[in-house]
């Protein structure tokens, strides 16, 4: 291999695939290899993944501080990311690199809030931060607010650290809105694990109660996901309403059927710091639906245009913008599904790979 190859280092909690979507455009569009680091699968979204050639995985579980360091003294990596600051060991190494002049970023999806909990956490990590990172990657605007109240100048915070895999749902997309020219799919669409911020019993309660009010025609809404709350919510009495259908846990490769059959995505999360499954229902051409905690909905809803956004836990407010689908045309809708592609379309993991090769080529810019 050629002694440009420049080597890449993630140092990473849970993966998915959007992730190595991006991955696999940065090998394949530049002359990079990737290391990446893993925590253990989780249960709750436990995804098949593949790997792409030029990308080497190690399990964080068979190493201990010392190996970790040997191990990353090894590749010696151009440039090393790390997820947050929740893995002591890795904030080690991003240290010992960061002495070294490599850069080192840290990446993270926490929005600003402003509560006492985050100036606290402001006061106690900006000295160390400022020995263990150079840059920053973060997903939105609030999440950069929180970068620069850690220390971070803003020259050395980019943003868009989450993408779609947005040539897969792009192409999805395309031939969704070839087909609904004449009829748009009446079921709305919730894609999330069953964890208490996801908000799912509420849409249930909301939803059942206009199917009783007698407003959602023919509509239905089909929920896809597993966690604690899964059968709670399931057999509650809304859960079981005869035009709502809890799908389980769907492998990505299963969730073009199901989006086939689907018309609108709403996500009804009280804490949602990004959610990349906004991107994908962008890009494949849906109507969205989303609470304010929602912080896709930054870049990916521009109300009234393609979609609605509702106060977050509020049922009112819930009930209102589903109501504004329902009463919505087909024609309306598929305009709507329009404007989401378009605007799913305009960053992906194309424009991911270039943000992490100029990041090689970064050094530090002092506050």
């Amino acid at each position: 291999m050629s002694t440009s190859v420049k080597k890449v280092l993630f140092l990473y909690t849970e993966l998915a695939p959007y992730f190595l979507a991006c991955v696999e455009r940065l090998v394949a569009d530049h002359d990079v290899e990737v290391h990446i680091v893993r925590w253990p699968v989780n249960r709750e979204a436990p995804f098949e993944l593949h790997f792409a050639d030029r990308v080497k995985v190690y399990e964080r579980d068979a190493y201990d501080d010392q190996a970790l360091m040997r191990l990353v003294h090894g590749i010696r990596p151009d440039v090393a990311f790390a997820s947050g600051w929740v893995d002591k060991s890795y904030l080690k190494v991003c240290r010992s690199l960061h002495k070294e002049g490599i850069p080192t970023v840290m990446c993270s999806d926490t929005a600003w809030r402003g509560d006492a909990r985050q100036w606290a956490a402001v006061a106690a990590n900006r000295l160390w931060l400022s020995r263990t990172f150079s840059h920053a990657w973060v997903t939105g605007e609030a999440q950069s607010t929180y970068a620069r109240r850690l220390g971070f100048p803003e020259l050395n915070i980019k943003r868009g650290f989450y993408s779609a895999d947005v040539d897969r749902f792009s192409a999805l997309g395309g031939k969704l809105l070839a087909q609904r020219t004449r009829h748009w799919p009446h079921r709305f669409l919730c894609v999330a694990r069953y964890i208490p911020t996801k908000g799912h019993q509420l849409l249930c309660d909301v939803f059942a109660r206009l199917c009783e009010q007698g407003v959602t025609g023919d509509w239905e809404l089909w929920i896809a996901g597993t966690g604690e709350l899964h059968e709670q919510v399931k057999s509650s009495p809304s859960g079981r309403h005869p035009r709502i259908k809890h799908l389980g846990f769907v492998q990505v490769n299963d969730m073009p059927g199901v989006m086939e059959q689907c018309g609108v995505f709403v996500l009804p999360s009280t804490y949602e710091p990004w959610g990349v499954v906004v991107h994908e229902h962008a890009c494949a051409g849906f109507p969205l639906v989303l609470s304010t905690a929602v912080g896709a909905g930054e870049r990916f809803l521009k109300e009234t245009e393609n979609g609605f956004r509702f106060i977050s836990g509020d049922a009112g407010t819930l009930s209102t913008m589903l109501r504004m689908i329902l009463l919505s045309t087909d024609a309306e809708l598929r305009a709507m599904g329009e404007s989401s592609a378009e605007l799913g379309a305009l960053w992906g993991p194309k424009e991911w790979a270039l943000v992490v090769m100029d990041l090689i080529k970064a050094r530090r810019v002092e506050a």
